[in-house]
């Protein structure tokens, strides 16, 4: 599942160019038995599978080995802290992660209790196995190495990235789509004038979209009254639809 995406774009190229290297081993591989059984029946009664402890256990410790101590070992789960840019830039510190990739109900709590380092969710909902969360966190993450974007200071103005807000609307050719034109501004040439307007729509967008952002980003004097002018306007709007 996950061998096609990370051998692709952006992920790709930095495996080639050895900013990354993410090695995929299946769990299957270390169970014991002629059929390698990696679940079974819930103690207790109940539905679903549970993945044993043991396969995981030495996948793990087989492939960290003596290395283990300082590397992450993070099981995906709906259970666990949720995911974030902040989190992805705290593991992009780490020299080397692993993730776990559960399936079915769940795994053998022995495994959050004494293997696990810590647990991530990428959101309040459920999916068939931690396959495409396991891959959301190794994209996060590629996109903070160094040298992996060619610029380092691009992730900077990513919605959700240093400044805190969410991006600012883009557009490229043509510059008139159906009627649709691109603002003024943005052809205009004149660069202070872009970076005004996007940092303009920036917190426009962010308002409307996330207010709740907010709370941890550092406003100038004159960002906080671009922002109180779209909150008169909003009311305004909301008052003339009300009539």
């Amino acid at each position: 599942m996950a061998s096609s995406y990370l051998g692709s774009s952006i992920i790709g190229r930095a495996q080639e160019s050895r900013a990354l290297l993410v090695v995929l081993h299946n769990i299957r591989d270390y169970a014991k038995g002629r059929h390698r059984v990696t679940d079974d029946t819930p103690y207790g009664g109940g539905g679903g599978m549970v993945m044993k402890p043991d396969p995981i256990f030495e996948a793990v410790e087989s492939v960290l080995g003596s290395k283990r101590e300082g590397t992450p070992v993070i099981l995906m789960t709906p259970q666990g802290r949720l995911f974030s840019q902040a989190v992805a830039r705290e593991l992009s510190g780490y020299k080397r992660i692993a993730l776990i990739a559960g399936r079915y109900e769940g795994v053998d709590e022995r495994v959050r209790q004494h293997l696990a380092t810590d647990e991530i969710s990428i959101g309040d909902y459920v999916l068939t196995g931690g396959e495409l969360p396991a891959l959301t966190v190794i994209d996060a993450v590629t996109r903070l190495l160094p040298g992996v974007l060619g610029d380092d200071a691009a992730t900077e103005k990513d919605s959700h990235g240093d400044s805190g807000l969410l991006e600012h609307p883009h557009y490229t050719r043509p510059m008139n789509y159906r009627g649709w034109r691109v603002p003024d501004t943005l052809v205009s040439g004149d660069h202070n004038r872009v970076e005004l307007w996007r940092r303009q729509h920036a917190l426009r967008r962010t308002w409307k979209r996330r207010p709740d952002l907010f709370d941890g980003v550092h406003l100038s004097d004159l960002e906080k009254e671009w922002l109180a002018k779209v909150v008169k306007e909003y009311e305004a709007d909301e008052t003339k639809g009300s009539e």
